[in-house]
């Protein structure tokens, strides 16, 4: 990190003190050895040869042999041949990788125009001179070398030299500090503890049952220090004046409400703790909090103060070609006209996340274009091939990653995009294999316009607001949103938002929290529904009178990814646990899973009265779209959950709208 500039280096100095248990190599045509023998500078050459066998040991160090069919390698070849007996040091054959397949060559040089912004017919740019940088086989290289079979044993020596163990499968939770005493378990009990007397007037037997379950999840999947983690950041954002909250699942724990992680009572609105932590289905926790977008850089720099500057770091992220993008990078390095490649991109639907073998399938545009024309075929087949391929890297915009031990111990780092912070060089999926946790430190501007606005009405009313503390009921304020005027509210301020906005009416945060589920693809078409049955224009009706309590504040209507887990637990008498799997295994396109389960479901249906009947398809549909990854899922498993749900009684359960 400290020697980097534009790309990183390291001198020998730095090179010797950690140079045990390492093996080196001479490297190509650009490596310092070879390029001393470029200029024929022997005494050099020797010199370079023998600082670095005495930093890795004679053998391990080797001078590299390549032979790509360059004119320049074969004669550094004979020359590497000449050097090795007079410093003592083993020859290797190596082949530099750029691609797997010899018929990759063609699309990794268009890979290279994509990179360095040229075209195909761009002259004196930087190519590739053959097609030999790819995945050899052990008999294409033994053919190339067969008159130094030395070097062809000394890869696979190398190869039987290495030992590389990546600590995978366990989780590292960061050390966090606590009274001599305690343990981060006991400590994390006595705090709930006093912020369950804090929160509640009176402690019921319920309130402290949820509270124990909890906290037995946490501490048994080995997650205490993590909470206690996260707690302690944000106490210091409320201590130091910067507004925070909470989103995602963690306001369904009690024990986020009981640390002052989050405001949101679990109890009050009923949300349940297996959404964000299932003991049946062990994933990392993830806690979202957000921070004035102005003020999160103090947020991670108190962090990196206590535990420790090489302990924490930002992730990185990387930016894939997508289908579009692909097409159109394509069609610019082979020469075509912008009109042309934007008419094919077009064809492509516009669909998250598609990749081009679908597109040809489901759009007739495209199939056509690329049946038709040679040139287009040729523009969809090498964009085919570089889809997914990253091309750029940034920092992620939340993710912060806090380590037991310095970083440099478990992965490379670099400086940050546009910082001098410190970045992972492993994205988050790479970390969570690790067994790292990954904070996220997400910076929000409206939480910066309201600490403002909160600001200006003290300094020029002298009155102080607590933003966790404005009532959820004040009729003013539902007025003002019944009107439509909700430019700069969050999440209220779109043209079609204050349409519905004002349709509905809202009376309670129900109504508020509702909207925004809903105001999504697919879910959207339960608006109309939603504000009919509101307003007593149309009749309440559930699928069954056990979903009620569920959905009675919404009308009936499926809204939340919750409502589909208070279906299983209520029809299917599924446990918190096992609704939560179910839950994922519908956004997670898991059929296996929903199969597996649909016996199950049937069978405890039964026994809990609900006898074999079938759904109309528009309740059938409510389900399907309740949520938009539902409703992209539905191709994939509609089939699975209207099994599960063939056994819910025809007679829908009707409310009178008065």
């Amino acid at each position: 990190i400290d020697g980097y500039y534009y790309k990183p280096r390291i001198d020998r100095d730095h090179l010797a003190r950690y140079s045990d248990g390492l093996i080196g190599l001479s490297a190509c045509l650009n490596g310092e050895v070879p390029r001393a023998l470029e200029i024929e500078d022997w005494e050099l050459a020797r010199k370079l040869a023998g600082e670095y066998g005495d930093i890795f040991g004679k053998d391990g160090f080797y001078l590299e042999v390549q032979d790509h069919g360059l004119p320049e390698q074969r004669r550094l070849n004979e020359q590497l041949l000449r050097l090795a007996p007079e410093v003592g040091l083993p020859l290797v054959a190596t082949n530099d990788l750029h691609y797997v397949r010899r018929e990759q060559t063609e699309v990794h040089d268009v890979l290279l125009c994509v990179g360095t912004g040229n075209n195909l017919d761009t002259p004196n740019r930087m190519r590739f001179e053959s097609a030999e940088f790819y995945l050899k086989s052990a008999g294409e290289m033994a053919a190339l070398f067969a008159d130094h079979p030395a070097a062809i044993a000394n890869s696979r020596r190398i190869a039987e030299m290495t030992d590389l163990q990546l600590p995978l499968g366990s989780t590292r939770i960061p050390h966090f500090p606590v009274p001599e005493g305690e343990t981060v378990e006991s400590w994390l009990r006595l705090e709930c503890q006093r912020g369950l007397e804090r929160r509640y007037e009176r402690i019921t037997p319920e309130l402290q049952q949820r509270l124990d379950y909890e906290l037995g999840v946490i501490t048994s999947m080995g997650y205490a220090g993590y909470f206690l983690i996260v707690a302690d950041f944000v106490r210091y954002a409320r201590e130091h004046g910067i507004q925070t909250t909470c989103r995602g699942s963690a306001p369904g724990s009690i024990v986020t409400y009981t640390l002052g992680i989050t405001p949101v009572d679990p109890i009050h609105y009923g949300l349940p703790f297996e959404r964000f932590l299932n003991p049946d289905r062990v994933t990392m926790p993830d806690i979202d909090v957000d921070f004035e977008d102005d003020r999160r850089d103090e947020v991670i720099a108190y962090v990196a103060s206590k535990y420790g500057q090489d302990h924490v770091a930002q992730i990185i992220t990387f930016g894939t070609m997508l289908a579009r993008a692909a097409i159109r990078d394509v069609g610019r390095v082979l020469g075509h006209s912008y009109g042309e490649v934007d008419r094919i991109a077009k064809a492509v639907p516009n669909q998250l996340g598609i990749k081009l073998d679908e597109a040809l399938e489901i759009s007739p545009q495209l199939r056509e274009q690329y049946d038709g024309d040679p040139a287009v075929k040729r523009i969809i087949g090498f964009a085919q091939q570089l889809e997914g391929v990253a091309r750029n890297a940034s920092t992620h915009a939340a993710g912060v990653v806090i380590s037991r031990e310095p970083l440099t111990e478990l992965m490379p780092l670099q400086k940050a995009t546009n910082s001098d912070s410190l970045m992972t060089q492993y994205e988050m999926h790479a970390i969570e294999a690790l067994g790292l946790l990954k904070f996220d430190f997400l910076g929000l501007s409206n939480l910066t316009i309201l600490r403002q606005a909160v600001d200006l009405v003290k300094a020029n009313r002298g009155v102080e607001i607590d933003l966790d503390e404005i009532p959820l009921d004040d009729e003013r304020t539902f007025e003002l949103l019944a009107s439509g005027e909700t430019t700069g509210i969050f999440q209220l301020e779109s043209a079609g938002m204050r349409r519905y906005i004002r349709e509905l009416r809202p009376t309670s945060v129900y109504d508020l929290a509702a909207m925004v589920a809903l105001y999504r693809p697919g879910p959207m078409d339960n608006i109309p529904a939603y504000i009919r049955r509101k307003h007593g224009q149309e009749r309440v009706t559930y699928l069954h009178p056990l979903l009620e309590p569920y959905l009675d504040k919404t009308y009936g209507i499926f809204v939340y990814q919750e409502d589909i887990m208070a279906a299983a637990m209520a029809l299917g008498g599924f446990t918190g646990p096992e609704a939560d799997t179910l839950g994922y295994a519908i956004r997670k396109k898991k059929s296996s899973v929903l199969r597996a389960q649909k016996e199950k479901f049937v069978t405890q249906a039964a026994e809990r009265g609900v006898e074999p009947g079938r759904v109309g398809a528009k309740a059938r549909r409510q389900l399907e779209e309740h949520r938009p990854e539902l409703r992209s899922e539905r191709l994939h498993v509609a089939e699975e959950v209207r099994e599960r749900l063939a056994h819910v009684p025809q007679p829908l359960h009707v409310r009178d709208p008065a």
